[in-house]
């Protein structure tokens, strides 16, 4: 059977070759510029509808309708209200995330084998901070101060919020930014990354169709380096909620000084996952290979560094490099395709070299290692998945966040050296660990300095956990009630009842 022939030829109507427009106010606009930038499927090469690129003029705009929303007609949603209106979103994106989606899937390159997952985490975040909306409250507090003074506080919505998300998971990590902001009041501009930034927009459709006012969710496509820096920086943006780099994290808070914005900051990652002798090692083969090799490794907690106890290091490392010779390559709208593309040229660059880096510091790939250019796959950026063995900590690939589907496998002889060994790291975002001993496993979870310790599993999540990181991976949570406090300003009262 012709390999092509199991592509899904599905085309969204979302995709109907006219430019893509910014959401400001409620209406779809162009660029004040009138300029467009391109859009491209990486498994294929194949161009795209173009889309509007935004910049700080279009930015000023979009956040001055934020504004007016949030003292306008938003201001007036109870509690109750909004968690209907995020009800509404949630089913309508439920209804349409077949497409939604697909889009991710030509956009960026994710297989579409992951559509189950990710929907539901999408349609669960929104239900979930519908169900906060609800439930934000202040407290009573007893003082002691002299007289009859009743204290108590309030919590309210920090303001004007500026979303600033990667490619790397597009409708997922404009959830992320929406449902909080719809949940506690604010207004929201989202900036998506000009690699992947069509779920978004059409995820901006939806929301005007479950009834958001206008100017409560505004969307501004373009460059980060103009369109996010200029939100960043901007005066009446209270707050930037952003997923990303290191680098630009560190961007976004000098800009921030301008008027102390508050920072909610996923950053980058390279996170340890330690396997002991005594784990099930049927189980832990595929968990950790796939906390890697997942949407291609283009993932920020991503268990990169594969500590395997020493005694079992051959085996498992032989083990891992079947599975990943056993993953099937190829175009993400192929339903067998377990490895898409990476999302760019300049990714497939970035990737490539990191291979070449490791190759020649000494470590030997015991599958991958090399771009694929064969076939179907020669228009794409596709690397296969990789397994360096014989590293060890100093070399640039245990160092470094290469953001592709690279496994560094690093050999550890106990318990204490290979905690100093994982902790040793700029990052702190995700880590994992596979043991049948119980004692063990809480041992690591409390010396793992990371935000996140799976263990005997990898990259679990759900909507009620909070997702965030140590060190340089950032600060702030993601899922959970502690999303929620991210976006909330909390206000003393105090009331002399003499």
């Amino acid at each position: 059977m012709n390999e092509q022939s199991s592509i899904i030829q599905a085309r969204p109507a979302f995709l109907n070759g006219k430019p893509k427009k910014l959401l400001i106010g409620g209406n779809w606009v162009e660029a004040q510029s009138g300029q467009t930038f391109g859009s491209f499927n990486p498994s294929t090469g194949e161009a795209l509808d173009p889309v509007a690129l935004g910049a700080k003029a279009d930015v000023d705009l979009a956040v001055a309708a934020a504004r007016r929303a949030f003292e306008g007609p938003w201001s007036k949603f109870k509690p109750a209200d909004r968690q209907r209106v995020i009800l509404k979103l949630a089913d309508l994106i439920e209804a349409n995330f077949d497409e939604l989606f697909l889009l991710d899937s030509i956009d960026m390159g994710a297989p579409i084998i992951m559509q189950p997952f990710i929907q539901r985490l999408v349609v669960d975040t929104f239900r979930f901070c519908a169900g906060m909306a609800v439930g934000i409250q202040g407290e009573t507090l007893p003082n002691s101060v002299p007289g009859n003074i009743f204290s108590y506080t309030l919590r309210e919505p920090v303001g004007i919020v500026a979303g600033i998300v990667p490619w790397n998971g597009p409708v997922f990590n404009a959830t992320w930014k929406i449902a909080p902001a719809l949940a506690t009041g604010c207004t929201l501009v989202l900036k998506p990354a000009e690699q992947a930034s069509l779920s978004p927009l059409r995820l901006g459709e939806l929301c005007l169709e479950a009834g958001i006012p206008e100017g409560v969710i505004n969307i501004v496509t373009g460059y980060g380096d103009d369109a996010g820096a200029a939100l960043s920086a901007h005066l009446d943006v209270d707050k930037v909620a952003f997923t990303g780099s290191c680098e630009t994290g560190q961007r976004i808070v000098q800009a921030s000084a301008g008027n102390l914005k508050r920072l909610t900051l996923e950053l980058g990652g390279k996170s340890p996952d330690i396997v002991f002798a005594d784990a099930d090692l049927d189980a832990a083969v595929p968990g950790a290979a796939m906390a890697v090799y997942g949407n291609s490794g283009q993932v920020c907690s991503a268990g990169s560094r594969l500590f395997v106890e020493r005694k079992v290091y051959d085996e498992f490392t032989e083990k891992v490099a079947a599975f990943a010779k056993g993953l099937k390559v190829g175009n993400s709208l192929d339903p067998s395709t377990m490895i898409g593309p990476l999302v760019s040229q300049g990714q497939l660059e970035r990737v490539s070299g990191y291979l070449d880096i490791g190759a020649k510091e000494g470590a030997r790939a015991m599958a991958g290692g090399a771009r694929l250019t064969d076939g179907d796959l020669a228009n794409g950026y596709f690397v296969p998945p990789t397994l360096f063995a014989d590293v060890n900590d100093d070399m640039t690939i245990a160092k470094e966040e290469i953001f592709g589907p690279v496994i560094s496998a690093i050999p550890f002889d106990d318990i204490e050296e290979v905690v100093k060994r994982a902790n040793k790291t700029v990052f702190g975002l995700g880590s994992g660990v596979w043991t049948r001993d119980v004692k063990k496993a809480h041992k690591l979870a409390g010396l793992i300095r990371a935000g996140s310790v799976w263990v005997n599993c990898y990259q679990a999540m759900d909507p009620a956990v909070p997702f965030g990181g140590y060190k340089m991976s950032g600060y702030g949570s993601e899922s959970g009630k502690h999303h929620i406090d991210e976006y909330l300003n909390t206000k003393s009262v105090w009331i002399n009842v003499d």
